[in-house]
């Protein structure tokens, strides 16, 4: 079996890398049709280009903030390594099974000396820090009134509810002993060297820089809208706080590879057609964007890492 298993290993990477690209076509596709009679003047192609840019730059910034987070695990691949390896494996999200990048980021440390085990307790991390961070954003956003449900008394205890947990879900004398238990590895090395690594205090700057990397999706967000509409400074915190609601659920649904579908109908239920009419063209235009702008973010930095390899 092992042997088997040696000789297809060669071949199992680019069938994965097959399988992604085929359902990153699809969704690209599917999401070109709905758009693709959207009528747009030659500012709001101005403003779908900051769109993709911005969405660009967030991905490139959560790639450093990674690169944090495995330094809090005193692990390193480098700033200019640790994006471009971040960058890669992110369109990977993108696949059945929502866990290929996780495993890439994982390998890609392995290969360069560094424990599987640490490795794998910063890519626990990120997501629960990216989470909490867009909880906050909403829940700041939904507090301030720049969110209007029909379920105060409701939204109000949930917002209680879920500040707690941001402020006691991060704390390490929780984080530590859950993400050891998720980062049991059959390597008794890694395993050791996992249990080895804990956390000090908060992630406090990590977690700032997943909160930048929200707003720099919002920002793409809300510049896609004002491709096909006016939109006023009221409006602005509003999209900003649905974005971060319905980019949240998108994250934490499980069997929704890279929020599909999940973000998209949390941004319709969130938003007021009244105010934003072009609320279905412009959430799938931004899904759009935002597929683009990782695939480019991808293919720029897997050239530069088979350029240097080739060097």
């Amino acid at each position: 079996m092992k042997q088997i298993l040696a000789q297809i290993k060669p071949y199992l990477r680019w069938f994965i890398w097959g399988g992604i690209l085929f359902f990153l076509i699809k969704t690209i596709k599917d999401r070109f049709v709905e758009v693709a009679a959207v009528r747009i003047d030659a500012q709001g192609w101005l403003m779908l280009t900051l769109a993709l840019i911005v969405t660009i730059c967030a991905h490139v910034w959560s790639g450093w903030v990674w690169t944090w987070i495995l330094a809090v695990f005193k692990q390193s691949l480098g700033v200019k390594e640790g994006i471009r390896v971040y960058l890669v494996t992110n369109i990977a999200k993108y696949s059945p099974g929502n866990i290929w990048h996780f495993y890439g980021r994982i390998a890609a440390v392995a290969r360069k000396g560094g424990s599987r085990g640490a490795a794998t307790l910063s890519v626990l991390l990120e997501p629960l820090l990216m989470a909490a961070a867009a909880l906050l954003i909403g829940l700041v956003s939904s507090g301030l009134g720049w969110l209007e449900t029909d379920f105060d008394a409701r939204i109000v205890l949930l917002q209680i509810v879920s500040l707690v947990a941001v402020g006691v879900g991060i704390q390490p004398r929780i984080l530590n002993p859950l993400m050891h238990r998720l980062s049991r590895s059959k390597n008794k090395a890694d395993a050791i060297a996992a249990e080895a690594i804990e956390l000090q205090g908060y992630p406090i700057i990590p977690f700032l820089g997943e909160m930048g990397f929200v707003i720099f999706r919002g920002i793409g967000f809300m510049l896609t809208f004002m491709a096909l509409q006016s939109v006023t400074g009221q409006q602005i915190p509003q999209l900003l706080s649905a974005f971060s609601f319905a980019w949240l659920l998108g994250l934490i649904v499980p069997g929704a590879p890279g929020g599909l579908g999940v973000f998209e109908v949390t941004a319709y239920s969130l938003l007021d057609n009244s105010q934003f009419p072009t609320e279905i063209a412009a959430v799938g235009l931004y899904r759009l964007v935002s597929i683009l702008a990782e695939a480019i973010a991808a293919g720029i930095s897997f050239k530069r890492i088979r350029d240097q390899s080739n060097g």
